[in-house]
């Protein structure tokens, strides 16, 4: 969604078990990685990713077109194709299998004027059983620091039809982004705040009239570039605590990560540990 922050760069991933990811580049635009993971729970396996990044430069960290997809031991696979059509015009195609089987597949195009992005999005669309999910955002900038839209989700299959409209605004400051969402479907707030170079905070704020449900989680993440450590921690309100800790071993192309969470209401405790090759 436009108007979201992207708040997961910020708050902790879960990991159970053990997992090991090996990275090769094969050339400047071509990389795969291997990934085992073994797990307590049972569902131990092994993935195989590819990454191409093409030769159309639009920025000093952007090249399109980028193809990304991976495909695991029971020959699910899950990929994705964005691709930057003109200088204003993105695009991007994904489809998930699952045994051979498609899941879930969907298609997006999104526009940015001078001061308005708007966007489009088309989900599981089926013409013959007439049924699928349509997207449609707009944000339009008021001020240098403010923008409000709208997003409106149109969903259809045989025996039920619906759409949910919603409001949206965005601030932006020197080190902050905060965000809201009003609709027929709930509410969510977001705030995003750089304290410093080392330290990033988050909160975010979900209402959901369907499940009539409310939850605040609490996220914040602190580098220290001398020692190569990225730590993360969480808290939310239903009492899940939750950390990782991430380290990079100069000079080696090596990186380890260990992951635990805690839910104290159900009494349940996970714990991952991560080694990172190339």
């Amino acid at each position: 969604m436009p108007f979201s922050i992207q708040l997961y760069l910020v708050f902790p991933v879960q990991m159970e078990g053990v997992r090991l990811t090996v990275n090769k580049a094969l050339s400047n635009h071509f990389q795969v990685n291997h990934t085992v993971l073994l797990s307590t729970l049972g569902d131990s396996s092994y993935r195989f990713g590819a990454t191409y990044v093409g030769t159309k430069q639009t920025g000093p960290a952007e090249a399109f077109p980028v193809m990304v997809g991976d495909m695991d031991n029971t020959g699910s696979l899950n990929a994705q194709i964005i691709h930057q059509i003109t200088d204003r015009v993105r695009s991007k195609f994904a489809f998930q299998t699952q045994q051979q089987k498609f899941v879930n597949w969907q298609g997006d195009a999104e526009f940015k004027g001078e001061d308005f992005t708007a966007a489009v999005t088309f989900g599981n669309p089926d013409v013959l059983v007439g049924s699928g999910i349509v997207v449609a955002h707009y944000l339009q900038s008021v001020t240098p620091s403010l923008a409000l839209g709208g997003e409106l989700v149109y969903h259809r299959r045989p025996g039920e039809e619906g759409t949910v409209m919603s409001l949206a605004g965005r601030y932006t400051g020197s080190n902050f982004i905060a965000t809201l969402t009003l609709g027929g479907a709930g509410a969510h707030g977001s705030y995003y705040h750089k304290a410093n170079d080392q330290l990033q905070l988050g909160v975010e704020f979900e209402a959901s009239t369907r499940m009539q449900d409310t939850s605040v989680s609490f996220g914040y993440q602190l580098d220290v570039p001398k020692a190569d450590l990225v730590f993360k921690g969480s808290l939310d309100s239903n009492w899940v605590v939750g950390a990782t800790l991430e380290k990079k071993l100069q000079p080696l192309p090596l990186s380890l990560a260990l992951s635990a969470f805690l839910n104290h209401r159900k009494s349940k405790f996970q714990c991952g540990f991560g080694i990172t090759i190339g």
